[in-house]
């Protein structure tokens, strides 16, 4: 019997709840790039994006296809794109919300910094 839908999405934000899993995939969501492009975009070990890539390719999020001796990433969907841009829009209400109560916290209590 197959997962249900719920763990199988629960699966799939797990995939997503890494900082340099997400920050490939918002590259990848402006355009291809290279490996080498990426390290120096994200500053991390060789290694460690090695292993988030092969992750993302696992989960199918990326692909990639060779060019001499380069390896080039994009997505494999470009809703995933989509989920970003959805996530950022989420995360700013969020914010906003929270300046709001820190500044009605403040104006009730002046005293405070």
């Amino acid at each position: 019997m197959s997962a249900p839908l719920y763990q199988l999405k629960a699966e799939f934000f797990k995939t997503l709840g890494h900082p340099v899993r997400i920050r490939v995939l918002e590259l990848l969501s402006e355009r291809e790039h290279a490996v080498s492009e990426m390290l120096s975009e994200i500053g991390v070990e060789p290694a460690h994006l090695s292993q988030q890539l092969a992750v993302l390719r696992r989960a199918n999020l990326v692909v990639t296809r060779r060019e001499g001796s380069g390896v080039y990433y994009s997505l494999a969907n470009t809703q995933v794109a989509e989920l970003l841009r959805v996530a950022r829009t989420i995360l700013s209400g969020v914010l906003a919300g929270q300046a709001e109560l820190l500044a009605d916290l403040r104006a009730a209590d002046p005293d405070r910094p």
